[in-house]
């Protein structure tokens, strides 16, 4: 079975819902399976060190998981209009993969969540898309042939999905973010399996 990698880095849940629901919408595509997977905390103290195994939810990824891809969905709530230092730490640790290519015409696709309306989703969904360029990854957003884009009074972008979770982080997804992300996701699947067999 191919799969398409989701990687995620989550503080209060919102992040890692939107993963589970993108990682749904692409097992909805026949032939193709969500690998999902999470990365540790950075710590300024130099002494901190996460365990080789996340207490709860998904395990860490590792550059297996992104080469072993047919396709990468990757989510990070906003810090000050950018990814946190978690998923850039991660990121960074790629440079291997840049050196053999192994990511080169992959698609990717990118999803975040902020606290306030207007704290950043879209231009973290922009900067997080700067390393998959790098990457030589073909990155794909949301096109507005889905209607919610349209109609949504919370998140969603044609960047990629996004919510607004509220400043304590307990704002649950609406209808039309969920129904986003799994757009979201079945689109990411269905371009993957396309670049695989060589349609255009």
């Amino acid at each position: 079975m191919r799969e398409v990698l989701v990687l995620y880095y989550s503080r209060h849940g919102s992040v890692a819902e939107m993963a589970r629901l993108v990682a749904r919408g692409i097992e909805e595509v026949e032939g193709v399976t969500a690998r999902l997977r999470t990365v540790p905390e950075v710590s300024p103290v130099c002494e901190a060190t996460a365990p080789p195994v996340p207490e709860t939810g998904e395990p860490y990824a590792t550059l297996r998981d992104l080469e072993e891809c047919i396709g990468l969905a990757i989510g990070a709530p906003t810090h000050f209009g950018n990814m946190p230092a978690a998923m850039k730490h991660f990121i960074d640790s790629t440079s291997p993969l840049w050196f053999s290519g192994a990511l080169r015409d992959k698609p990717a696709t990118l999803f975040t969540s902020t606290a306030s309306l207007h704290g950043g989703q879209e231009s973290t969904l922009l900067t997080m898309m700067l390393p998959l360029f790098h990457h030589g990854m073909v990155v794909a957003g949301i096109p507005y042939a889905e209607a919610e884009l349209l109609s949504t009074r919370s998140g969603g972008t044609p960047y990629g999905a996004s919510h607004l979770a509220g400043a304590d982080g307990d704002l649950p997804l609406s209808e039309e973010e969920k129904r986003l992300c799994r757009a979201q996701g079945r689109r990411l699947a269905t371009l993957a399996l396309r670049l695989q067999a060589g349609e255009p």
